[in-house]
């Protein structure tokens, strides 16, 4: 609220529903504006009341609201012109939303010449896809205004370049780390970061490293130990708290995941390659091998259930395996909870069926 001019026109994309009340909330109370409508919530469960601050908010002569919440409502199909800020704190993991949601600020307007995102989820990363907006435009030799477009577009099409005329590309360097076992570690030195130690005092990732690789064998001995606890979900779940607790964090956890180029991966390969220099495995690799094991192992609802959350998992990372995802998976498949027990049996069938899959997903991957 600092960062912005209170009185442009914003829109906040938030984690869900509640999200998205609290942080009206908070933003109402701290607020320069003595408008009690200045930010209020749009979302699929503020009905006709919602569908009118839309209308307002979009009616450029209208002083209030100026700050709208949502989770995503908002993402598509808002002509509003004069949106000057949009706030990102739910991730994006969709190249179509992304574009979708930035969308709401390229809309014209008199005296608007851009608009500003403010992100907090790294969803910016989506503006390195080389397909965002094709090749830069050559600038250098604009058309005369007086020249007829058929003759511009042909001579677009028959222009020859060389080249030779391009740049070299900048070539990718790596940092090699040397731990205290003897062994190579390798992350990406053209990647901007700071970590943050428990102490709140900023870290080189090198640093990082070096600290994360000394506090690992205190939680665990060797990577069978690693793997026992991570196929489960209570003590994966314990094992991060832990983790946190002394200053490795999950954002850091997963900005490390970047530098390693494990992105596709499961935050297991992070911790298995600082700790033992163990090679990463792409999530979809690990869903293969599960498969393959499931396919003996289930009968046909079983696997056909599991084969959904496995995708669900190549998609959306280790977070799909915790139990506080269990219901929304199984509403999502089912319809509900007591649909999907006519299928797979009680909530302790399925919350056992749930548990007893995932040590496939780490068992040996070549």
């Amino acid at each position: 609220m600092d960062a912005i001019n209170q009185k442009e026109k914003t829109l906040v994309f938030c984690a869900n529903q509640t999200h998205a009340l609290m942080v009206r909330d908070y933003i109402n109370q701290i607020k320069e504006s003595k408008d009690p409508n200045y930010c209020v919530r749009v979302t699929a469960n503020d009905g006709d009341r919602g569908e009118q601050f839309l209308r307002d908010f979009q009616d450029n002569e209208k002083s209030s609201p100026i700050v709208l919440t949502t989770s995503h409502k908002l993402s598509t199909g808002v002509d509003a012109r004069n949106v000057r800020n949009i706030v990102l704190m739910r991730e994006i993991k969709s190249m179509i939303e992304f574009k979708q949601i930035i969308g709401r600020g390229t809309r014209t307007f008199d005296g608007k010449d851009y608009f500003t995102i403010y992100d907090f989820v790294k969803a910016h990363q989506h503006f390195l896809d080389p397909e965002w907006d094709g090749e830069p435009i050559d600038n250098t030799s604009e058309p005369s205004l007086d020249e007829p477009i058929d003759k511009v577009k042909e001579k677009a099409r028959t222009e020859e370049f060389d080249p030779h005329d391009d740049p070299e590309p900048v070539p990718f360097k790596r940092i090699r780390v040397t731990l205290n076992d003897g062994k190579v570690r390798e992350i990406q030195s053209m990647v901007s970061t700071t970590f943050w130690s428990a102490d709140g005092v900023p870290m080189s990732a090198e640093e990082f490293l070096k600290s994360l690789f000394g506090t690992l064998p205190a939680l665990f001995k060797d990577e069978s130990a690693l793997r026992e606890i991570w196929s489960k979900p209570d003590t994966r779940k314990t094992l991060l708290e832990s983790l946190a607790e002394q200053g490795f964090s999950r954002d850091q956890l997963s900005e490390m995941q970047r530098l390693i180029d494990a992105e596709r991966s499961d935050l297991y390969d992070v911790l298995a390659y600082v700790a033992f220099a163990t090679p990463t495995v792409t999530r979809a690799a690990r869903s293969h091998r599960a498969s393959m094991v499931i396919e003996k192992s289930y009968d046909k609802d079983h696997r056909l259930f599991l084969e959904f959350v496995l995708a669900q998992y190549v998609i959306q990372g280790v977070d799909e395996l915790d139990y506080s995802k269990l219901a929304p998976l199984l509403t999502v498949k089912f319809g509900g909870l007591h649909d999907a027990s006519k299928v797979l049996g009680d909530m302790i069938q399925i919350r056992t069926l749930f548990t007893d899959f995932q040590p496939y997903l780490y068992d040996y991957v070549q």
